[in-house]
């Protein structure tokens, strides 16, 4: 019986440690990378993130999605998961589309870089959830009848990272569907700043 386990034992560490050298440097150590997308064109889209957020800042923050970036008509629409694990709120996605030979197509969206090197305190995220909260309610924005709904999101209009906050004034649902409105605040998460009140409407 001992001689037995002691083969298994053997086995069993002859096994992991095949794993660990050939996973070593490879795929199956990262998850699922497999993709068709050339690698140089990889490298050509984490060099324009990282020539928005710096390298320090990609590498820590910012990896390729490469399941959900894909080969298109026009070239190739790269994703890339953004996340800043002391910050939990901050978990995002970076989109853009770039032709065959890696050249950034500009006339598409370009979503989610958040610009650190012209401007350094867009990727500070000092304001946390609670913190948005209280300047809502400091700025004015009414309880509504229903929890408010708070997202961290990508704002296209201010092209960068903000906290927009939802309250509700009415909201009802009838033979015509469902009808709502309410006010939207759109917080700067670096600073605490109340950058736009909007209404919002559903119909």
């Amino acid at each position: 019986m001992k001689i037995l386990n002691t083969v298994l034992s053997v086995l069993l560490l002859f096994t992991l440690f095949f794993f660990l050298v050939s996973c070593s440097g490879s795929s199956c150590c990262k998850g699922n990378t497999k993709t068709d997308i050339p690698q140089d064109i990889i490298e050509k889209g984490n060099q324009f993130i990282i020539s928005k957020t710096g390298e320090d800042f990609f590498n820590k923050y910012i990896q390729p999605d490469l399941s959900s970036s894909k080969e298109i008509s026009s070239g190739y629409f790269l994703v890339y998961g953004f996340n800043i694990p002391e910050k939990p709120f901050v978990s995002s996605t970076i989109r853009f589309t770039v032709d065959s030979l890696g050249k950034i197509l500009t006339d598409r969206e370009i979503s989610g870089i958040p610009d650190c090197m012209t401007s350094p305190g867009e990727c500070d995220f000092n304001i946390d959830e609670e913190m948005t909260i209280e300047i809502a309610k400091q700025n004015g924005l009414e309880p509504g009848i229903k929890e408010w709904k708070r997202n961290f999101i990508w704002d296209a209009q201010f092209d960068k990272y903000v906290w927009q906050i939802l309250n509700t004034h009415n909201e009802s649902e009838g033979a015509h569907g469902k009808r709502a409105n309410g006010k939207e605040m759109i917080i700067d998460p670096g600073t605490g700043e109340v950058l736009a009140i909007n209404e919002w409407r559903v119909n």
